[in-house]
């Protein structure tokens, strides 16, 4: 069996349900206005963000507390919720299409094992962590993945939209937030790039891809808020030398940070946005660190990662707690599993 280097599942999974209990240059470019305050004044007494603005709310994979994640579904809904962004984890399939994955690996998010067709396609391939067999995104084109049904990747959230939605292309997305915005619902797109070194080695780059779908798209001159983030430096330096796009470098925490070589400090992190995670800010006891002060001190934004309403975070009873902390830490955007808690925590500050 064919064996690659992967990251993908590694990284905690970033803003994986599964394994977050633990939880990565360029030349910095100037982040988008987060959401504008009516009243500066009043603002500034609310929040301690960087901007003076209110926190951004990043559905994170859409509304994925809800609904099988990155389906079109999940980012509809959120968007009714009133999520400032959408997150589309970008991965790519075997004929260079960029798709919605957060992993790379296809098991847990989609009914692949269901397929007959498909079972000599299930591969090893190695991790840091050790080797890992599933099936892989690039090897199939996006007509094969088209035939797959999403699933609920967590256990105890809903199931009742298991195998009812399908796999979504970046420009589907893109589609649907035009869509949106067309009807007065105009919601940012916060891209992560996973594990971009990988596709890379397989020849299937993922910086033009993203880049020039932007630019074919119009959505910049359109007015759509836009982040790129990753949590590997060499990508957000190869975008910075190509594109004034604002990037957030995204954080692990340790021990995972040295193990992967992403152990960063954060006064050399050139990009102008972090995305840490929550265990950087909040502490055990129901308090705050330093981080916020410290990222804010250097002039970057802070996004974390990830409240969950089904999965508070150590030292606190509710999502709902967590959120208000966090905010009166002054984060500049929450990623979030449950859009709607946190829209409805952020309006007790306005």
């Amino acid at each position: 069996m064919k064996k690659y280097l992967i990251l993908g599942g590694v990284l905690l999974a970033a803003c994986n349900p599964a394994a977050e209990t633990v939880a990565p240059a360029a030349p910095a470019a100037e982040a988008p206005a987060e959401t504008a305050p009516a009243d500066a004044s009043d603002t500034e007494a609310a929040f301690k963000t960087l901007t003076g603005s209110s926190p951004i709310i990043i559905a994170h994979r859409g509304a994925s507390g809800l609904y099988p994640e990155h389906t079109l579904k999940a980012y509809q809904v959120a968007i009714d919720q009133g999520a400032d962004f959408i997150e589309p984890d970008l991965v790519m399939t075997r004929d260079g299409v960029l798709i919605a994955n957060h992993d790379g690996y296809l098991s847990d998010t989609t009914d692949i094992a269901d397929h007959e067709e498909f079972a000599d396609r299930k591969s090893v391939r190695q991790t840091p962590l050790g080797d890992k067999e599933d099936w892989w995104s690039d090897d199939f084109t996006l007509a094969e993945l088209k035939t797959l049904n999403a699933i609920q990747r967590v256990e105890g959230r809903p199931q009742d939209y298991n195998d009812q939605f399908r796999i979504a292309t970046f420009d589907e997305i893109i589609d649907l937030v035009e869509e949106n915005a067309a009807q007065g619902r105009k919601v940012g797109l916060h891209i992560e790039a996973k594990w971009p070194s990988n596709f890379s080695a397989a020849g299937l780059d993922m910086v033009d891809p993203i880049l020039n779908t932007i630019e074919e798209r119009g959505l910049v001159e359109a007015g759509f808020p836009i982040f790129i983030q990753c949590f590997e430096p060499d990508f957000l330096a190869k975008v910075a030398a190509k594109s004034d796009l604002p990037l957030v470098q995204n954080l692990v925490g340790p021990p995972y940070a040295a193990l992967l070589g992403l152990d960063m400090k954060l006064e050399d992190i050139p990009t102008p946005g972090v995305g840490a995670h929550k265990a950087m800010i909040l502490t055990p006891e129901g308090g705050t660190t330093d981080f916020v002060e410290r990222a804010h001190a250097l002039g970057k934004l802070v996004h974390v990662y990830t409240v969950r309403d089904d999965d508070p975070a150590e030292g606190f009873e509710t999502a709902e707690q967590e959120l208000t902390v966090l905010i009166e830490a002054g984060v500049d955007g929450i990623w979030t599993d449950y859009p709607e808690t946190a829209v409805t925590v952020r309006k007790k500050f306005d």
